[in-house]
Order: C-alpha cells, then sequence, then structure tokens
C-alpha cells in the first residue's frame, strides 16, 4: 500500500514483472497529487523479491530467508505501507498466534533492526496442515528507522490511509489469525521532494523474512531416529546472528544470484529459446523450494518434500527427476540428497532388497520403512539411484573447469580429506575468496574427483551391488509393478521400465570402475550388453517405428524418457573416439584380456542407435497442441519427461516440443505454482490430480545438464544428421525453391 500527499492514490498503475531465476520485480506508476503541478512525473516502484540461489556458497543456500527491497524514484513524498499476518505460521486459520517486537544494534554499523517475530502459540512439532509447518517462528525483518504497529487488520490499514503512518504500537491480545486479524505492519516515508534540484530523487528500503525451526526433521539415521538441527546452526550461534548477517549480507547474496541468473540464461537461450529461459528460471526456485539443509559440514544433508502429490519425504523417483538441476547448479546438492536414503539403508533399518521408495510417509518425519511396505516401486528405484550414482560419479570426473559439469563446479580449493570416518562431500572448510566470505571448496576435478568418487562409492559399495542384483533378477521382464507415473496405476512388461532398469545395471558396470573392481565391471557390463538386446526385440513395435507401452500392449507407444540416462552417462559415446573413461595415472580405462578377445569392430553406443531415431519421429508425429503425451493411454503429459524426452531428439523436434510447453505455460488453465502433471489439449488444465510446486520440474533443466556431460560431448554422440538438424521451414522453403526451379527449366 503507499499513500501519497496526505491522500491514498486508487489510480497507481501496474507496469508490470521481470524475473530471473532468483528475483521477482513488480513495479508500479504513483501519479502525483492533484496539488502539484501538472508537468509532475509519476513515482516509479519497484517491489523486489530475492530468494537467492548461490551454487558457489552453500552456507548462504541453507538460510531459510528472503529479501524484499522497495525502490522509489520521483520527485513527490510517499509513504509506504507493508504488513504480514499469521497465515504464515500456521494452515489451520483458527490457530492461536502469539507475537513480539524485538530490536538490537545491527553489528558495528550504528543502525539497528526490528524484527517481528510470529509464532503457534502451542506449536505442533514436526507437523504439517494443508502442506504447511505447524512449527517454527517467522521473523519478519526492517530497520529500525521504520515505523511500526500490531493489531487488528481493518483498523491499522484504514487508519495509515487517513494518517500515513504507524503508531509504533503493539496489541498484545493474542488470538486466532482470523479472529479480528492480527497483522504485523511496518511503515517508511520517502522524502523525495527536493526544493534544490528537478532530478527525481531515489531512496529504498529492504525487508527481510525467515522462518526459522530447529529441528527441521525427524530422521532415521544411523544411530536412530534423531531431530535433525539446521545447517544454519553450525556456522551461527543464535538466530540473531544468523539475521544479522543475512541482512548485512544483501549485496553479496545478490551478486551470486545474479551470476546464477546471467549464466542460466545465457545456457539456456543457447540451449533453447527466450521461452526456454523463462522456463528454467521459473523452476529453479520451485524446486529449491521443496528443500531444506541439515547435518552438519562434516556430514551434510539436503532433505526434500514431495509438495502436494502426498507429501513424502526424500522419494527417489521425486529426486530422480529433478537431478538435472542439481547437476547443472551443484551436485554437491545432489549428493546430499541421496546421503541420508544411503545411510538409512546401510543401517539396515530397511529390509527389502531393492531401493526404498521414500524415508517416510510424510515430511518431515523421515521415520523409515521398518515393515518394508512402502510404496512399491521396486525397479524403478534401483534404477533411479544407480543412475543417479553413476551421474554424481562422472560430475567429479574432469581435468579443466570447462569440462566440469556444472559451471561453479571447479571454483575454490582441491583440498582433499583422505579421513574414511568423514563424509566425502564434507563442505570441509568454509572459504573467503575475492573477499567473500562463506563460499565452499571445489567440487571434484582432477585427482581429486576421483579421491572423492573412490571414497564415497567404497563406503556404500554392498549396497549397489545388492540393487543391481535385484535389478539383473527383475528389470528386464518386469512384473506388475508401478513405475514413478503412479498415477497411472500398475503395469507389467513396462518398455520404459525396463529400460531404467537395464541402464541401471549399465550404471553398475561404471560405477565398479570407479573403485577398479575389474571383475564387477566386466560382470555387469555383459549383463546389461545381453539384456539390452533383449530389450529392443521384445519393446519395439513389429513396424519398427516405435517404442510399445508394454512388451505385450500391440498397439500402444510410449514416451520412452528413460532413454535420456544413456545419452547422460555417456553410454552412448562407447566405441568413439569421445568415449568417457573414468582414471587417472593409476587407474586406466579397462580393457578385456587378450584371451578370447573379440576382435570384431567394438559396438557404438549401449542403446541402439536406430532407437533414438525411431522415437524422435514418433514424437513429432504424436506431438499435441500442447505438448509430448506421456503414453497412448491419455493424453496428459508429465512436463518432466518431455525435457527428459526432447532432450535427445533432433532439434526440429526438440525446438517444437519445446513451443509446445512454452505455449502451454502462457495459456494453461492451471492457476497454481508451476505443475508438472497437464493436459495436453482442451485449457491445458489438471488431469484430475493437482499437482503444484513440486521439485520434479527441475526436470526442465535436462537440455542445460545433457549439453554439459561427457566433458561437454555428449550432444556430438547423438546420431542425427546435419540434414536432420535442419529446421523444417529450411527444409520446406528448399523443397518449394527447387519445385519453382523445376518450372522455370
Amino acid at each position: 500500500m503507499a499513500r501519497v500527499a496526505n491522500v491514498l492514490d486508487w489510480r497507481t498503475a501496474y507496469l508490470g514483472a521481470s524475473f530471473d531465476a532468483s528475483t521477482t520485480n513488480f513495479t508500479y506508476s504513483i501519479p502525483a497529487p492533484a496539488s502539484l503541478a501538472k508537468s509532475t512525473e509519476p513515482v516509479e516502484l519497484t517491489l523486489s523479491f530475492l530468494s537467492p540461489i548461490t551454487p558457489t556458497s552453500t552456507l548462504r543456500q541453507s538460510i531459510p530467508a528472503s529479501y524484499l527491497t522497495v525502490h522509489v524514484k520521483g520527485s513527490f513524498n510517499v509513504n509506504l505501507y507493508v504488513d504480514l499476518n499469521g497465515q504464515w505460521v500456521s494452515g489451520n486459520r483458527g490457530s492461536r498466534i502469539v507475537w513480539e517486537l524485538a530490536e538490537w544494534e545491527l553489528g558495528n554499523s550504528n543502525k539497528g533492526l526490528k524484527t517481528w517475530k510470529i509464532r503457534r502459540e502451542t506449536e505442533l512439532l514436526l507437523s504439517e496442515e494443508r502442506d504447511q509447518a505447524e512449527w517454527g517462528t517467522l521473523h519478519f525483518t526492517a530497520p529500525s528507522d521504520v515505523r511500526h504497529e500490531a493489531g487488528t487488520s481493518g483498523l491499522i490499514r484504514s487508519r495509515f490511509a487517513r494518517t500515513a503512518t504507524l503508531q509504533n504500537e503493539i496489541d498484545d491480545d493474542f488470538r486466532g489469525i482470523m479472529d479480528e486479524e492480527p497483522i504485523f505492519a511496518f511503515a517508511k516515508s520517502f522524502h523525495l521532494n527536493s526544493s534544490t534540484s528537478s532530478t527525481p530523487a531515489t531512496d529504498s528500503v529492504m525487508f527481510s523474512f525467515a522462518l526459522i525451526q530447529n529441528p527441521v526433521t525427524q530422521f532415521a539415521s544411523a544411530r536412530g531416529l534423531t531431530f535433525m538441527r539446521p545447517l544454519w546452526a553450525s556456522w551461527f550461534s543464535s538466530v540473531e546472528a544468523l539475521l544479522d548477517f543475512h541482512y548485512l549480507d544483501y549485496n553479496t547474496a545478490a551478486k551470486l544470484a545474479g551470476n546464477y541468473s546471467a549464466q542460466l540464461a545465457i545456457d539456456a537461450h543457447r540451449s533453447g529459446s527466450d521461452e526456454y529461459v523463462d522456463i528454467v528460471a521459473l523452476t529453479a526456485r520451485q524446486v529449491m523450494g521443496a528443500t531444506v539443509f541439515s547435518g552438519t559440514p562434516d556430514d551434510p544433508i539436503l532433505f526434500m518434500k514431495e509438495i502436494s502429490s502426498n507429501g513424502n519425504f526424500q522419494t527417489i523417483d521425486v529426486i530422480f527427476p529433478s537431478f538435472p538441476f542439481f547437476l547443472y547448479t551443484n551436485p554437491r546438492w545432489l549428493a546430499y540428497l541421496l546421503e541420508p536414503l544411503i545411510e538409512h539403508m546401510l543401517s539396515g533399518q530397511y529390509p527389502n532388497k531393492y531401493a526404498m521408495h521414500d524415508l517416510g510417509y510424510h515430511f518431515p518425519n523421515a521415520t523409515g520403512h521398518a515393515d518394508g511396505r512402502d510404496e512399491y516401486m521396486p525397479v524403478e528405484e534401483c534404477g533411479n539411484i544407480l543412475i543417479m550414482g553413476l551421474a554424481l560419479v562422472n560430475s567429479l570426473i574432469y581435468d579443466t573447469g570447462a569440462a566440469a559439469g556444472s559451471v561453479w563446479s571447479s571454483q575454490g580449493s582441491s583440498n582433499f580429506d583422505p579421513n574414511p570416518a568423514t563424509s566425502a562431500f564434507s563442505l570441509g572448510k568454509i572459504e573467503t575468496r575475492d573477499e567473500v566470505y562463506g563460499l565452499d571448496d571445489s567440487w571434484g576435478g582432477s585427482t581429486k574427483g576421483l579421491k572423492q568418487a573412490q571414497k564415497w562409492v567404497t563406503k556404500s559399495y554392498r549396497l549397489w551391488k545388492q540393487w543391481t542384483s535385484y535389478l539383473i533378477e527383475f528389470s528386464l521382464r518386469p512384473h506388475f509393478q508401478l513405475s514413478t507415473d503412479d498415477f497411472a496405476g500398475p503395469l507389467q512388461l513396462q518398455t520404459n521400465l525396463a529400460l531404467k532398469g537395464i541402464l541401471g545395471i549399465k550404471a553398475m558396470s561404471k560405477i565398479s570402475e570407479t573403485i577398479d573392481n575389474k571383475e564387477d565391471a566386466k560382470f555387469y557390463k555383459n549383463i546389461s550388453d545381453t539384456y539390452i538386446s533383449k530389450w529392443e526385440e521384445y519393446g519395439i513395435s513389429r513396424d519398427g517405428t516405435h517404442a510399445k507401452l508394454a512388451y505385450d500392449w500391440y498397439g500402444s507407444w510410449t514416451t520412452l524418457y528413460n532413454l535420456y540416462a544413456d545419452t547422460l552417462l555417456c553410454f552412448h559415446l562407447e566405441g568413439t573416439a569421445s568415449s568417457f573413461q573414468i582414471h587417472d595415472n593409476h587407474q586406466k580405462p579397462l580393457a578385456p584380456s587378450d584371451s578370447g578377445r573379440d576382435h570384431s569392430p567394438e559396438k557404438t553406443g549401449f542403446v541402439p542407435q536406430n532407437i533414438y531415431k525411431i522415437q524422435s519421429s514418433w514424437y513429432d508425429a504424436v506431438r499435441q497442441t500442447y505438448g509430448l503425451p506421456l503414453d497412448s493411454r491419455h493424453l496428459y503429459t508429465k512436463s518432466d519427461w518431455e525435457f527428459f524426452a526432447a532432450a535427445v531428439t533432433s532439434k526440429p523436434v526438440r525446438s517444437g516440443i519445446l513451443q509446445s510447453v512454452a505455449k502451454w505455460v502462457n495459456e494453461t488453465s492451471t492457476d497454481r505454482p508451476f505443475t508438472d502433471l497437464y493436459e495436453t489439449e482442451g485449457t491445458g488444465g489438471w488431469p484430475g490430480a493437482h499437482f503444484m510446486a513440486r521439485p520434479v520440474t527441475g526436470g526442465h533443466f535436462a537440455f542445460l545438464t545433457l549439453e554439459k556431460a561427457c566433458g561437454g560431448k555428449a550432444m556430438d554422440g547423438l546420431p542425427f544428421s546435419d540434414e536432420d538438424e535442419k529446421d523444417k521451414e529450411v527444409l520446406e522453403l528448399e523443397k518449394k525453391l527447387r519445385e519453382i526451379e523445376s518450372m522455370e527449366l
């Protein structure tokens, strides 16, 4: 709310919004009051919301706080009002809340802060209602020179509209959230009018919002059920110290976040289009919004919630579609996502031989499934975690920064901690570079990367073998079970699911190479080679034009999004000069022994190249108005899988799918945070289930991640000729030109 010259001006005009991966700006024009000359230009007011994504600073990323900066520019005075209510701390409008105002000096700056602290009167520890936490304290912070007031919403807002000020008073009648709705307000006066200058004046004020919870979750760790502290608590001795750092760190956080957003925009535009830039920018904060950092710097953990669909905790098949975002942004965060799953299963608390579906039925309680009765997706989850495991190993192996999978991986020191008792991915000593405190060391690279990978794999190797053994027995012909697309129901002999399992076995051969276990590597390679040949026989239609939904479902088709892993893990480069190898001076690429060696030419790639070609053509034929349907049963789709599938098609097909998704983003009837499940026809609405704000949209980064995979060579290995890569419009124009030339002759 803005008030001008003692009159609340409702003529304020909205000028539009702009956004990137961390910032959203809303700009308004406030006309001059009638008492001023008609030539006086309106005041321009911008609300700038910053939720920083800082891939070089896990410390900053762990802080559960955001900024709101209000910028004004003009030549007459404006009074700003901002408030919030108790709905930030409970999903139940009937909950009783309590509040207070705290004030303190801000470091050595001779300035101060004032903070509204709001929480439930009776907190429900580690509980949620309507997907919202019922414990924790909201801190709404402003500089000490603003005015404040707490009280009934209707009274405070109407009085500010009349008087342009707040009373610096606090209503201490604690009550329910909507019981004479208590609100917590700040007001700031901007004195822009100047008799000595005709140049418009500028000013700003910054607020911050932080939801402080301790503990953040409970986790059935190796030592038993544990209340987990937030990671930020390892660096800050108190909440006040955290808020001080966060408030004073604005310029640095904005710079680091701006670097990420700018690089993301460059890469996304190169990879797709202006529309793709917008899609990944919208996606990034949605992914991070589903996570919370915990553990310690020696053993960091990142927890993830399956928002809106059912609230499962650390779901493997939710992490899997999101993992392209993490590989692009900061692969160490993917490692921190996998660590609690590996720790829990290594501790023997999960009884099944396959990988678990999730760590708990509902976030924030990672209490495990000691009875083994989690959602039954055995082939799905084993394949997922093996694929992600090798992707993580590969992200560590690069010689130069230009060959790293993430632009930011090579920044920082290359020190390695050989202590087997510590995490392979500990944050170690927080670094200061270019006078910026709180930065991570490098992620992998050179000999450090191989040592990190070996340390990580060795610790949990028996689990990787256990999951692979399950896939050897059950992945080639999967029995009646769910895939990650559980809303579609269970099905036997799923072609796409079988491919994921076989790729998981293949991944294990490379994971074995990491620790120089040649015998296991050869064993898993031979099995996966045999299986992929049988899979092609079982899963491709009789006319050879597309993959079937299930081996025994003739006339069906499926989006073969798991093919993405074949390229991401560099399997498609095998037998070429670009083949990706894990080795250093002490470990060389594997080669079969001379005895019994087959001297015939080596096969190129793992999944036959014709599979890429037929699927690319098929997707182009079945694409609908708003995208590529998931399979032949329905017209709905999953946006994450669309990007997985499109990433390994020809350029024209990839561009067409991207354009369809962009059209859906602009026209869809869905009105909530980014959904990943929608109809490809009609209004582009929900097909029944209302998925929203889910981290699986990290799959939208599939193009970006693939272009940096395999030392930057992954895209070069796709089997599409120059003719295939030409834009369809160009081909059509060339055809018409030839027709015209023939007519003239």
